[in-house]
């Protein structure tokens, strides 16, 4: 429970409710923005271990606490105005704001001072559905998974379970990392895995869909069907290079269940969640048919919802967590306060500061002019220049998360979306939250190209967005991602189905960067859609003199039975 004191507290006008009629009530205040409603209790009442055969509805004890209620309000409406081409400024409220991007639900703690200040949901769980977000609501956390699993590591590498410095190879016993001319001399060992520096490849992971097959972990460390990933390969020499790798989480993963001799989801349970009072949170992959009701629907960016509800997940270390912003919190406060050295309920404080401490070399690739920085990891954290700093964020199909945190005040913020278009909104809402609580070292980071050309989309039009896009080009003022943020949002238009549109911005995008092979292979796929194969064929065969091993130009010619 957030706490009484002397009297602050002071329970709603009903003590216990159903998670529907309350949040009908909390929802509707909120997204009115006329009044703060009733603040829920961080423990949950009558809701047993996730992992329990019968998981019942949440039922939520609301409070209200009168010096926290002003702040929620400033939160909401302190989102900043967005300028817009022409010298316009957009201010939206928060339900706006979400109706833009249709986003259906979002969940929000917030903790200070080493204590849960307020948590708060908007919304519903499915799009075009009417049952709300709850606080006890469960999100896929994506990558938010890592720094759970890196603490986990570090519990069991305090007990001699084994060393962050040691091979891998001499750990595990079911698989091993093939050998590669790339570790002759250096190892690929934990604590570069869990900080990308082993060497492995950047992939990401796109999951399975609802009633596709499968795979094991083993097969998925192999790159073998009905694996979608491919196989774990040490590219370039262990230590020298920072890439971020979801990979290497698998590997993590597969050391972790190897010397445990324990499921994945099973170890997460004794070593993290049952310590911390994590109670609305499972490595569980695929869910438990139990904790079905519990969860938000994912939803596409075009506002539908993902068939089945969600994607399965067996690179569990990497991507499997599904959990609540409420216990989340209760994960990064516990980081801060072992960091502090005021608790030892998982990792001494020793240990803590090495999972917060920056690991390995610098990331490669172009380094971002300023306010942006370069990109440092910790042990399984993001890490920037202010040493209190670590987050994380999350992003799986249908769901994007992010979790910030300060260990010297016990500070941060946790936010949770069943949107991909989550991703356009979670900065802002950080940056309220910052500036209410007055975090310092907080980066504001400006709204880049990419979200401020989809977002003239979404008002103008594609057309006027492209002008503006060719305008700051032309004048040089673009981040170094700007080829990227172009194909980003073409990408984003073809899965909503808008084709015309598409094709538009990637031929403006090959005009602008005829270098990027990118540029041309998602011209090709928005020609494919358009009806367009030959066309699509050239910008294919283009693709391959810039980059001649470009997966899937490859795999598109292949497809389009043309030869490269």
């Amino acid at each position: 429970m957030l706490g009484n004191r002397a009297g602050r507290w002071r329970v709603a006008p009903s003590k216990v409710v159903g998670c529907r009629e309350t949040l009908g009530v909390w929802r509707r205040a909120g997204m009115r923005g006329r009044r703060v409603a009733a603040v829920a209790g961080l423990g949950c009442l009558a809701v047993s271990w996730l992992t329990a055969a019968d998981a019942p509805r949440p039922a939520t004890k609301w409070l209200h606490r009168p010096d926290e209620s002003a702040r929620v309000a400033r939160v909401e409406a302190g989102l900043e105005a967005v300028p817009l081409p022409g010298g316009e400024h957009l201010r939206l409220t928060l339900a706006e704001w979400m109706a833009l991007y249709k986003l259906p639900g979002l969940s929000i703690a917030v903790f200070d001072g080493h204590s849960l200040r307020w948590a708060k949901s908007f919304g519903v769980k499915q799009a075009g559905g009417t049952e709300p977000v709850t606080l006890d609501t469960l999100f896929q956390a994506g990558s938010i998974s890592k720094p759970m699993t890196a603490l986990a590591v570090a519990h069991h590498a305090q007990r001699g379970r084994w060393s962050l410095d040691e091979d891998v190879n001499g750990k595990l016993v079911s698989w091993k990392v093939p050998d590669s001319p790339f570790t002759r001399e250096r190892k690929v060992t934990l604590r570069r895995l869990l900080s990308h520096s082993a060497g492995l490849p950047m992939h990401g992971f796109d999951g399975y869909a609802s009633g596709a097959p499968v795979p094991t972990l083993l097969e998925s460390l192999e790159g073998k069907a009905p694996a979608n990933s491919p196989p774990v390969r040490v590219v370039a020499e262990p230590g020298t290079v920072a890439r971020y790798s979801n990979l290497g989480l698998s590997v993590v993963q597969q050391v972790m269940e190897d010397v445990l001799e324990k499921p994945f989801a099973r170890i997460m349970r004794e070593t993290v969640l049952q310590p911390l009072d994590m109670k609305h949170s499972t490595f569980e992959q695929p869910l438990p048919q139990a904790l079905a009701p519990l969860a938000a629907v994912g939803t596409r960016a075009d506002g539908s919802s993902l068939p089945g509800g969600w994607h399965t997940y067996p690179d569990q270390a990497a991507a499997g967590l599904w959990t609540t912003p409420s216990d989340l919190a209760r994960f990064a406060m516990e980081v801060s306060k072992a960091r502090a050295g005021t608790s030892r309920r998982v990792v001494s404080r020793a240990m803590a500061k090495e999972l917060l401490s920056r690991q390995g070399p610098e990331p490669t690739g172009p380094k971002p002019p300023p306010p942006w920085q370069p990109e440092r990891f910790g042990l399984g954290f993001r890490l920037q220049e202010d040493p209190n700093y670590f987050a994380h964020g999350g992003w799986v199909e249908g769901y994007r998360s992010q979790l910030v945190a300060y260990s010297n005040t016990g500070s941060g913020v946790v936010l949770m979306t069943n949107s991909d278009n989550g991703r356009f909104l979670l900065s802002m809402l950080a940056d309220a939250v910052a500036r209410e609580y007055g975090w310092k070292g907080h980066v504001f980071i400006p709204r880049g190209p990419y979200a401020t050309a989809d977002l003239i989309v979404r008002l103008k039009g594609v057309d006027t967005a492209l002008a503006w896009f060719k305008e700051q080009h032309a004048a040089g003022v673009l981040e170094h991602q700007s080829s990227e943020s172009l194909n980003g949002l073409g990408h984003d238009l073809l899965r909503s189905d808008k084709v015309a549109d598409a094709v538009k911005v990637f031929e403006a995008s090959v005009a602008l960067f005829p270098q990027d092979a990118e540029a041309h292979v998602g011209l090709a796929e928005g020609y494919v859609q358009a009806g367009r194969a030959d066309a699509a064929i050239a910008c294919l065969k283009k693709s391959l003199v810039l980059e001649p091993k470009h997966e899937e130009a490859l795999k598109l010619l292949k497809t389009l039975g043309a030869r490269p």
